[in-house]
This record gives structure tokens, C-alpha cells and sequence, in this order.
């Protein structure tokens, strides 16, 4: 059987509506959207917000170009 979008899930709403939500709802500066992704990174990749793993250098490949 295949998957069926439930429609009643969802409401758009009008502009006013989407706009005092953002308002109240939404981070307001940069700083706190980016403490927002950190969080859900670690809670998405199960790992310690204050201490978050290294990067895993040797998957990236560094090739220099001609000059």
C-alpha cells in the first residue's frame, strides 16, 4: 500500500497568522539559531552538546592547485 500525505496535519494559515507565530515562536538573533542546530545536531547524532567529536580529517581529500 503506498503512503498517503495526511492533509489535516497541517495548516498553512494567512500571512498574519505565520507572521505573529514566527514572532513568538522562532529564535530571534543568529546566535541563538545556531545554540538551536548544535542542539539538535547532538540529539540527532547522540552526542554531548559541551563536548561535541572531533572532526575526522582523513575523510576530506586536499589537493593544491597549479599555479
Amino acid at each position: 500500500m503506498p503512503f498517503r500525505l495526511d492533509r489535516t496535519a497541517h495548516h498553512a494559515g494567512t500571512h498574519e497568522e505565520n507572521a505573529r507565530y514566527h514572532a513568538t515562536h522562532q529564535p530571534a538573533t543568529p546566535a541563538e539559531r545556531l545554540r538551536a542546530a548544535a542542539y539538535l545536531n547532538s540529539v540527532a547524532y547522540g552526542y554531548d552538546l559541551n563536548n561535541p567529536p572531533r572532526l575526522d580529517r582523513t575523510a576530506f581529500a586536499t589537493r593544491q592547485h597549479a599555479r
